[in-house]
């Protein structure tokens, strides 16, 4: 099974056009959101093309793909325009594959989950690519589909076979772990 991880689209048209064509030619059966979705915040720059109009749109014709958790720039007047749930603030996810280990889905502004050993928490919110492993428990971080920092390209995740793989649009690989 294969899954694309994004997170911080921030209502750009361009990089949901080139998310949808990464997810379309990955042959992910989801798309996992971590949200940051339509809104750019107050402390980030208008990321290209910012259209929240189009990107709900784009956004929408994939809502039997998508599992999403909310993001700290998400909010009840977006769920009015998404056709699929946003607002959780975390998201279970237990992948037989992994022997039943936690995969703790969250957007990562808000406090973490309590984890263990083997456990994977899957955060966005800092812009900033992330593949590592420490004491036991596994922190993956896809970065920002639309407004990098930390000198990364815009970048977004693919998971398969206990391995995830952060990638940039043109095809680079950036880091992986497996787990």
């Amino acid at each position: 099974m294969i899954y694309l991880l994004a997170s911080d689209i921030h209502g750009s048209a361009y990089y949901m056009h080139k998310l949808m064509e990464a997810f379309n030619l990955s042959g992910a059966s989801r798309l996992i959101l971590l949200g940051d979705l339509l809104y750019h915040g107050p402390r980030n720059n208008l990321p290209r093309e910012y259209n929240p109009k189009e990107t709900y749109s784009l956004l929408n014709s994939l809502k039997e793909s998508i599992i999403c958790v909310r993001g700290n720039c998400d909010s009840e007047v977006d769920q009015m325009v998404l056709e699929f749930p946003i607002l959780a603030d975390y998201a279970p996810l237990f992948l037989e594959e992994l022997g039943g280990r936690m995969i703790y889905l969250t957007h990562g502004h808000l406090q973490k989950p309590p984890l263990k050993k083997g456990d994977i928490l899957v955060s966005g919110h800092t812009h900033i690519p992330v593949a590592e492993e420490q004491d036991g428990v596994f922190f993956v971080n896809p970065g920002s589909v639309s407004i990098p920092k930390g000198e990364y390209p815009p970048t977004y995740c693919l998971y398969e076979g206990g391995t995830f793989t952060i990638r940039d649009f043109s095809g680079n690989t950036h880091m992986t772990l497996s787990v």
